[in-house]
């Protein structure tokens, strides 16, 4: 098998990367743009040793749950790679993906269940953020997500997985920027002032915070300008905000924000707790499915305990803490980001919550000098997972049971195949689809020293 050949391919299986996977000639091809009951023709892109890598060129036959996409875009834009496939299925496949990660990884033999369904399908996502950049000739400001495995943006004009009052405010962007000098992102350059636009909208109240992330580090008269004509064109926008970023690095926002006019923050409510969002803060994008990973963890340790003491770790504005606040004698936060836990701070007034202790700390270094005992140990990393001493602490500190919280089943199954090796064993795994149409998959896995409930 050779790059550019055209075969013809039965799909079988799926992958954890979203791609369709079938066998010829002793290759195992990876296919793009394939549902597992498919027969295909398709494009082989890149041959290996071992495996090859293609692309859907015709549906010579399609598998039963193949369905028309709803979002003219999907072909060209990388956000929601599943959407040709109906949402039963995807369910599905994501409880494959998981359930192998937890064999191949872990070696855990564990009963898998379907995914916890997201209420809503469309309009979910209540945080975009779209790179900026501009063309060439016109410089015509352009505004979108990335074409896959490309850093080509792809002109979104409607989102159907996102309220569409975003749409309203990404296209004012791009129509009146350069009314305001404001130019976009040369990614090669380095060059130009708007590099994102990031917004979040609650769920709750429909209230929207709105961050321009500039190629800056201080801001300016007409960006001022920019943002308060933003913030003047939309009843609906709470605040805007410019987040500064110049250096050389694809990570998004940087670590200095300011507001430009209005508020700074937004407010969501989870569990009948109201907690408030800034610009630089974590929270789910997908409010409606998170509260169903919060109503499982809150209901998991209301069966299996009285009163406990909980730690949560790598607590961002502290969320988990203050959901299971109401079933703990006493929980303990830990988050490294400082905006993270001033905003838990007053998250706490607001609820009036009396039982959470916030601490500003890496997670690893608090764990090293934590001398109090937790029944619970509540652990929500960041993509990449933990790492061996954040693992190392958390063992030493011997809770007996630990939640691990994760949004990559792969790290998910890594970690937890290393705590079984350290004397705690995963009794339940639990999918939730907090990502639609996507290849992404968050779940919950708890641990423990003792046998629990099931």
């Amino acid at each position: 098998m050779h790059e550019n050949d055209i075969v013809n391919l039965n799909i079988e299986k799926f992958s954890n990367l979203g791609y369709g996977i079938a066998k010829a000639d002793g290759y195992v091809v990876f296919v793009e743009g394939a549902c597992p009951g498919d027969f295909v023709s398709a494009k082989v892109t890149k041959a290996n040793k071992n495996f090859a890598n293609a692309k859907t060129i015709e549906v010579l036959t399609p598998s039963k749950h193949r369905v028309e996409p709803f979002c003219p875009m999907q072909k060209v834009c990388g956000a929601c790679q599943l959407q040709f496939i109906d949402y039963d299925y995807q369910l599905e496949l994501k409880r494959q993906i998981v359930e192998d990660a937890m064999r191949s990884i872990a070696n855990l033999d564990i009963e898998i269940p379907k995914p916890i369904a997201s209420p809503d399908i469309k309009k979910y996502r209540h945080k975009i953020q779209y790179p900026v950049s501009e063309t060439k000739v016109s410089k015509r400001i352009l505004a979108g997500y990335y074409k896959p495995q490309t850093h080509e943006i792809v002109n979104i004009k409607h989102c159907p997985i996102q309220p569409e009052i975003c749409d309203r405010i990404v296209d004012f962007i791009r129509e009146h920027a350069l009314d305001f000098k404001i130019s976009g992102f040369n990614e090669k350059k380095h060059s130009g002032d708007l590099r994102h636009v990031v917004i979040r909208a609650s769920a709750g109240n429909g209230k929207l915070l709105v961050t321009l992330v500039v190629n800056a580090t201080k801001t300016f008269g007409r960006l001022k300008d920019f943002a308060t004509a933003i913030f003047n064109e939309f009843e609906e926008i709470a605040g805007v905000c410019v987040n500064f970023n110049s250096q050389k690095t694809n990570v998004i926002l940087g670590k200095k924000s300011e507001c430009i006019a209005g508020a700074d923050f937004i407010e969501e409510k989870l569990l009948g707790k109201t907690f408030t969002i800034g610009a630089n803060t974590f929270f789910q994008v997908n409010p409606k499915s998170a509260e169903n990973i919060f109503k499982y963890v809150k209901d998991f340790i209301q069966k299996n305990y009285e009163n406990p003491i909980i730690l949560d770790a790598y607590a961002g504005i502290s969320t988990f803490g203050i959901c299971v606040s109401d079933v703990a004698q006493k929980v303990i936060t830990v988050e490294e980001n400082s905006e993270s836990t001033e905003r838990a701070k007053e998250s706490l007034k607001i609820n009036k919550i009396f039982n959470v202790e916030i601490y500003n700390s890496d997670a690893a270094e608090f764990f090293k000098n934590e001398k109090r005992i937790f029944d619970i140990s509540i652990v929500d990393p960041p993509r990449k997972g933990c790492d061996n001493a954040t693992l190392t602490a958390i063992v030493q500190m011997a809770p007996r049971t630990l939640v691990m919280v994760s949004c990559n089943p792969s790290t998910a199954a890594r970690d937890a195949a290393w705590l079984e090796e350290h004397g705690y064993h995963a009794e339940k795994v639990q999918p939730v689809d907090l990502f639609p149409r996507t290849r992404h998959c968050e779940c919950v896995i708890a641990l423990s020293k003792d046998e629990i409930d099931s």
